[in-house]
């Protein structure tokens, strides 16, 4: 077992709701089963974090919907961050929670890719170098920019009942003061650090949920933070990237036999988590298919499809959002082809009422 510090105690595999997850006691089962290090509850406030090796972290976020992102880190040579928040609130609660294991902040950032969730608090980690693929650095300011969802906020009682549902949903989120930071360091298929005697693989796995994404291995520990190439029990969505890449995305998590996945968000997880989220993309994009063959409108046929399980995920709209990609790719265009992003949220917010009864 580790040795005990002031601050942290040991919780079973079986306790409910540890990581702050009504899912995340059964997602964690089979973590860590290999050595004799168990997983350990350190710090719960806002967020979560959990030890699962010697120096190793993850800060899990509850999955309360957009944004909600995890985060790792590793504690030695200085140490090394894989990805920051959404906004600086946010970030400097998990500089804060890594303080209690760490006595001085980490002077490498690792940002698996370039959306705001997992990258608006880089500025926070001052002095630090910024790793991230060549593709997550060029995209830095593509998004939508911090001032914009700060004044979207103010829609949430608007009379468009979508603008409304989104800008509600933004309301923790506090997007003032962020100063786009982006990577320092780049690589193009991979990086490899030894941090005093930890390795850690930085492996470019995209285009799969961007053009950019890359995920952090630590083979000694069997250990996977993989950003948002997996999301676990929460509706994955891809703005960038072709289904067949994401797939070969997940493939590639699996190969490495991970005792332990850390997705972009949702809980703690084993190689189930991947080979269940490459089992719903299989099935949107072959139930997508059938329907883009029938000629029915993208919002139709996320209307028709039987998510069977996957219902209740959560933000099982997002399901548009996955259809509409389908159909970029049935219909040729590039991968990073520019998509009317408002549009599909409004399509979102219709077919969330439409869903809500299979979801219940």
């Amino acid at each position: 077992m580790l040795p005990a510090r002031p601050g942290i105690h040991a919780f079973t595999l079986a306790a409910p709701g540890i990581l702050g997850n009504r899912d995340a006691a059964a997602s964690v089962t089979g973590a860590a089963t290999t050595g004799p290090v168990a997983l350990r509850a350190c710090y719960r406030a806002v967020m979560d974090l959990v030890q699962l090796a010697p120096s190793v972290y993850a800060c899990l976020q509850e999955d309360r919907g957009l944004g909600c992102s995890n985060s790792g880190l590793v504690s030695r040579a200085g140490g090394l961050v894989v990805d920051t928040f959404w906004d600086l609130p946010h970030t400097r609660e998990l500089v804060a929670t890594y303080a209690r294991v760490t006595d001085e902040p980490a002077r490498r950032v690792v940002n698996t890719h370039h959306n705001g969730d997992h990258c608006w608090g880089n500025q926070l980690f001052r002095d630090a170098e910024i790793i991230g693929h060549r593709a997550c650095a060029a995209a830095f300011g593509h998004d939508a920019a911090p001032a914009m969802l700060q004044g979207m906020k103010a829609l949430a009682g608007g009379d468009d009942p979508a603008l409304a549902a989104f800008a509600a949903a933004l309301a923790p989120w506090d997007f003032r003061g962020i100063e786009l930071t982006p990577p320092t360091t780049v690589l193009d298929d991979r990086l490899d650090l030894d941090l005093d005697g930890i390795a850690v693989e930085l492996l470019y796995v995209g285009p799969a949920h961007t053009a950019g994404d890359v995920i952090v291995h630590l083979p000694a520990q069997r250990i996977v933070f993989t950003g948002d190439v997996l999301f676990r029990r929460c509706t994955p969505i891809g703005w960038e990237g072709t289904y067949a890449k994401w797939i070969e995305a997940l493939d590639r998590v699996i190969a490495l036999a991970p005792d332990v996945v850390v997705p972009g968000h949702g809980p703690i997880c084993g190689v189930e988590g991947p080979r269940e989220m490459k089992a719903y993309l299989e099935y949107v994009r072959g139930e997508s298919r059938r329907f883009f063959a029938a000629g029915l409108s993208t919002l139709d046929a996320a209307k028709r499809l039987d998510l069977g399980p996957y219902a209740r995920w959560t933000e099982p709209e997002r399901l548009l959002f996955n259809v509409e990609r389908a159909y970029r790719e049935f219909r040729g265009e590039p991968f990073d082809a520019p998509i009317d992003a408002m549009a599909i949220f409004r399509g979102m917010h219709e077919l969330r009422a439409a869903l809500r009864p299979a979801a219940a």
